[in-house]
């Protein structure tokens, strides 16, 4: 397969500012690859006119598609019409000029939340479409599988090599630790910092702690995304994740001695769960060549330097 990723191919990532495309633009300048960037305000990924404009001047020649409206079980709960129209939106605009405009190869960041709530552990590709979702961020859920059939859909009709990659929970430098609006990890990282500043006795974990949940640093992620780009051109979705899980629990008393809180934690039972466990079945990314390289403690120490170092 001829290697479309060197220093002289045209690269774009879209949602460079976010937590994967910030990733990904690392990754590839460790190979003196210079992404295209564009700031939401220089290009609103929303608008038609504004993408097909920008895909027409630009002509990448590979595509990530790595931009998406992103949040917590909160905010997915609360604001589902966001996540389903922007999402749609978004990728819709973006596979379609990436095809027009001649990329040679375009890449589909999903995610964990397409399959079933109830779906066998570890999950299976395909597991795909098999059961009903987690009611609590369905509206995501479904915008990411619509994105999965259009890259399918453009590869069947118009021979479009796109592939999709789902991948597990993410965390790492650039993350979101806003409590309204983050996933769990960083929220953690957030909640132990602030009560260990505060010398509060306690610190209040949603639900039981007893899901368990699968958690690969985003650097991996760009690292496996860069590494599928070169040897991977098929229709079915490939999972991206490290293979192994922890409870919720487990994982804030982690969180909490990385921190060096000495606090104890207090379980907020009414408040949701979420699925009982998502865990990755890696079994056809191994196949590939790939396995995932930083721990779960290494990583949760990095980012949380990371964010002591954003004068947190």
């Amino acid at each position: 397969m001829t290697d479309v990723l060197t220093p002289s191919s045209r690269v774009y990532v879209a949602g460079h500012r976010g937590l994967v495309g910030s990733a990904i633009v690392r990754r590839l300048e460790r190979e003196d690859i210079r992404a295209i960037v564009r700031t939401r305000k220089e290009l609103d990924l929303t608008r038609q006119s504004a993408v097909e404009a920008f895909f027409a001047e630009t002509k990448p020649d590979v595509v990530f598609v790595t931009a998406a409206h992103v949040g917590g079980i909160l905010a997915n709960d609360t604001r589902p019409a966001d996540f389903i129209r922007e999402n749609l939106l978004i990728q819709t605009n973006v596979i379609d000029a990436a095809h027009r405009s001649g990329a040679k190869k375009l890449v589909f960041l999903g995610s964990s939340c397409i399959y079933p709530k109830l779906a066998p552990q570890p999950m299976r590709e395909d597991a795909l479409l098999t059961g009903a979702l987690e009611p609590t961020n369905q509206a995501y859920a479904v915008a990411k599988i619509a994105g999965i059939e259009m890259v399918r859909s453009y590869r069947r009709q118009h021979g479009f090599h796109g592939i999709s990659l789902q991948p597990t929970n993410l965390y790492g430098p650039g993350d979101n630790f806003d409590l309204q609006s983050s996933h769990v990890l960083p929220a953690l990282i957030r909640k132990f910092h602030e009560a260990m500043r505060a010398s509060a006795p306690t610190v209040t974990l949603w639900g039981t702690g007893t899901p368990r949940r699968e958690f690969l640093h985003v650097d991996d992620l760009a690292d496996a995304c860069v590494h599928l780009t070169r040897v991977y051109d098929e229709a079915e979705i490939v999972n991206v994740g490290v293979g192994e899980d922890i409870s919720i629990r487990e994982l804030a008393e982690l969180v909490r001695e990385v921190v060096g809180y000495r606090g104890e934690i207090v379980l907020d039972t009414s408040k949701p769960d979420g699925t009982p466990r998502k865990l990755l079945d890696v079994t056809k990314l191994h196949g590939l060549g790939w396995h995932a390289r930083i721990g779960l403690r290494e990583g949760i120490a990095s980012t949380y330097a990371w964010y002591l170092a954003q004068g947190s």
